[in-house]
């Protein structure tokens, strides 16, 4: 299915509801979900996506750990999309982002990383 991207700016905030969490792929062994692009272990954080007088809690998966996310604190989300899913009768929305980080730490641009 097509994933639909989330324009975050309409959002009057964007708190972490719960903190960071790996994502297990197989709960017998304990194995952690990884990314198929970057091999990043996939992490998963709450975060409560506000507008106006209503606030919603979503899951949010991204591949690395987001450094510095806590609970409760204020945060920016880049590249937001939401995936419809269904299988055998069960049916959600997925939400994943790029990136999610402390609002008060500095961007950085896209395919730079630290010392480049």
């Amino acid at each position: 299915m097509a994933s639909l991207p989330i324009d975050t700016s309409k959002f009057t905030g964007i708190i972490c509801a719960v903190s960071p969490a790996p994502r297990v792929a197989n709960r017998e062994t304990g194995q952690l979900r990884v990314d198929r692009d970057t091999g990043k272990t996939v992490y998963q954080v709450g975060l409560c996506l506000m507008a106006g007088a209503s606030a919603d809690v979503v899951n949010v998966s991204v591949a690395g750990e987001p450094a510095g996310v806590q609970l409760g604190m204020p945060v920016a989300v880049r590249d937001l999309v939401a995936t419809p899913w269904e299988n055998e009768g069960r049916h959600g929305i997925a939400f994943r982002a790029a990136e999610i980080r402390p609002l008060s730490a500095p961007a950085t641009p896209a395919g730079k990383g630290a010392g480049q």
